[in-house]
């Protein structure tokens, strides 16, 4: 059974920084590219970056670029989303998914997602 389970969420000031993780399991996860989406109330899930199945290669939506990092740790089936400079319009849940190996931002990419974290950005 594939469980991708997120933590780290929570409520931050802006210009504060997060750390989301989530744990993979019942996957190969050096198999799989991992990215993060979020979704703001009220609107589309949106893609935010994406890291391919090694770690080598990442990709970032325009509004996270130079904010967010996204990594993954293969030895722990872990990915992370770090995220720094966060602004009010960064309040989200966050999702994390388990795709294609190569990175992409269409969430139909991906076959796994977890549950959601909420991050909220106070202003």
């Amino acid at each position: 059974q594939v469980q991708l389970v997120e933590s780290g969420g929570g409520l931050v000031q802006a210009g504060g920084s997060l750390r989301l993780s989530c744990a993979v399991s019942g996957l190969t996860f050096s198999n799989y590219a991992m990215a993060w989406f979020r979704q703001a109330p009220g609107k589309e899930r949106e893609f935010a970056a994406a890291v391919n199945w090694s770690g080598g290669s990442t990709t970032y939506a325009n509004l996270v670029k130079g904010r967010f990092t996204i990594s993954r740790d293969n030895a722990k089936n872990t990915v992370y989303l770090q995220m720094n400079s966060l602004k009010s319009e960064d309040t989200a849940v966050y999702y994390c998914a388990a795709g294609s190996r190569s990175v992409m931002s269409d969430p139909d990419a991906y076959a796994y997602w977890g549950q959601g974290t909420q991050v909220t950005v106070s202003s």
